[in-house]
């Protein structure tokens, strides 16, 4: 490595690396248990942000291909195996599924680095092998699966039964395409729905690796469908397909609100929403300040700032902001940017969305607006190489709350920095944005942390820590952030319906 200037990045460091290029094994759509072309014939360019060239042409699903697809999984759900199977063996295969994602784990961190730009090394320590325990987690939950006996008032016996909600439309964002393929199709599976699965048209790689994988473990034809494609096309058909059930979409807020309108235009499907975030960090006075900074600054340039909980918004208690200021500049220092298959790279290239640089020119217009509104640039703020989507992290102080960088959602490596004097000021300014995905607070005080964790209107709190996930705890948001809960038990409910069957007791009206 070279060495490294105040911005995290060196012209000196190759971008990319010469990385062999992968076999890309699966390019077409996966439609009732087979790989086809679609009906169109259509193919569209998958991108490698590190360089923008086309890794490989995928199959453009279209209406007709989702019309396919969601025929496959409602005659798997009406009339395969997979919804009567019992839960035991349901997570057999499961678990079958899991184990093969664990032997293909560097394969899959490699289309991930690829297609989205990820961090090699965390993909093939985390990303992948997290996927596989979210399978088995879920899996454990499949025979689990009942009903209550009720106690009714009069002279009849009742109880629920819970039933799978039927076909699910499963929409998957970019940022993380291997983590949100499970968060979803984990317990879709455990609760024996079938699924129609829109990956986002920017990394469809793993997607389509996932439903060969899962053919191979066992899961009956139909039940997991893969259709590649456009928003505004196979997406829009499948949220208003009359044959679809649920959709669980995660994305923006604005393709959100358009997700809900089709639901209700069509067959009033269930929705559920995980959409936009900007989230808070709270600093306190008592806080260490060397955690603190190394927080801040994980909660926004971790994975390129592409995170919907990114914790853009770094709100600090007025007598420890000049230190903090400073502590916080000398560690983004730390934060390189390179090719993400180099081992010491900590921030790749932004995605690139279809055939332009939308994303990155996104943020960097972002950053330009920014300066033009008056706010200071600490640190960063240019591309970080001639090649690719790199962009250096990049902080701002001085910034009042009507300012774009301050309210809108950027998705990328930039934070705003801002200045509060009490706990009450923090907790204002913390609630002042339309969303209401997650938020961070650091203190050594119990009584503060239980204060403002009950007082901010978000999701999940992180007290301490950030990026704190787990299978087993529910993760969604308020506001604008949407609806509905992915993880833990909550995570399984949404895929199951509730059935009451009541049946008169001897002596009552109705013998």
């Amino acid at each position: 490595m070279a060495n490294h200037g105040s911005n995290g990045s060196s012209d000196d460091l190759t971008f990319p690396l010469e990385i062999p290029p992968a076999k890309i094994r699966f390019t077409k759509l996966f439609i009732g248990g087979e790989f086809v072309d679609s009906v169109s014939g259509k193919t569209f360019e998958t991108i490698d942000p590190r360089t923008g060239e086309t890794i490989a042409r995928v199959s453009e699903g279209d209406k007709e291909d989702i019309d396919l697809a969601v025929g496959a999984a409602r005659r798997a759900f009406d009339h395969g195996p997979w919804p009567r199977l019992p839960g035991a063996a349901r997570a057999k295969i499961m678990h079958k599924f899991a184990d093969l994602i664990d032997q293909h784990i560097e394969e899959l961190a490699t289309l991930d680095t690829l297609n989205a730009g990820k961090l090699f090394s965390w993909g093939k320590a985390v990303d992948i092998p997290s996927v596989a325990n979210t399978l088995r987690y879920f899996a454990g939950a499949a025979d689990k699966i009942h009903g209550q006996v009720l106690k009714m008032s009069r002279e009849l016996h009742a109880y629920t039964l819970l039933e799978p909600i039927g076909v699910v439309g499963l929409i998957i964002p970019w940022n993380f395409p291997s983590t949100m393929f499970f968060v979803k199709v984990s317990p879709a599976l455990a609760a024996g729905c079938t699924m129609v699965v829109k990956p986002a048209e920017q990394t469809p790689l793993s997607a389509l690796f996932y439903a060969h994988l899962a053919k191979e473990a066992g899961i009956p034809d139909g039940v997991i469908n893969v259709v590649s494609g456009y928003g505004p096309t196979a997406g829009a058909a499948l949220t208003s397909h009359m044959n679809v059930d649920k959709v669980s979409f995660t994305g923006s807020t604005e393709v959100g609100r358009k997700v809900m309108q089709a639901a209700a235009a069509s067959n009033l499907k269930t929705v559920s929403l995980e959409l936009g975030g900007k989230s808070p960090l709270l600093i306190f006075d008592d806080a260490d300040i060397d955690q603190a900074a190394d927080l801040a600054l994980l909660g926004v340039m971790h994975n390129k700032g592409e995170v919907c909980v990114a914790g853009s918004r770094v709100l600090v208690q007025e007598a420890i902001y000049d230190e903090f200021v400073k502590t916080l500049v000398e560690k983004a220092k730390e934060w390189v940017v390179g090719d993400p298959f180099h081992p010491n790279s900590r921030v790749g290239p932004q995605v690139r969305i279809n055939v332009d640089k939308k994303q990155y020119e996104k943020v960097m217009s972002y950053i330009e607006h920014g300066k033009r509104e008056g706010a200071t640039l600490l640190t960063g703020g240019k591309p970080a190489a001639k090649k690719g989507y790199y962009i250096e992290p990049t902080v701002f102080t001085d910034v009042t709350d009507d300012m774009m960088i301050v309210k809108d959602e950027i998705f990328g490596p930039v934070m705003v920095l801002m200045k509060f004097k009490t706990m009450e000021d923090g907790i204002r300014a913390a609630n002042n944005t339309r969303y209401g995905l997650a938020a961070g607070i650091v203190t050594k005080s119990l009584d503060t942390a239980n204060t403002v964790s009950r007082s901010i209107r978000a999701g999940v709190i992180w007290i301490n820590c950030y990026f704190a996930f787990d299978n087993d705890c529910p993760f969604g948001g308020y506001k604008s952030s949407g609806f509905g809960r992915d993880e833990g038990m909550v995570g399984l409910q949404k895929y199951l319906q509730v059935k009451s069957v009541v049946t008169p007791l001897y002596n009552s009206p109705w013998q």
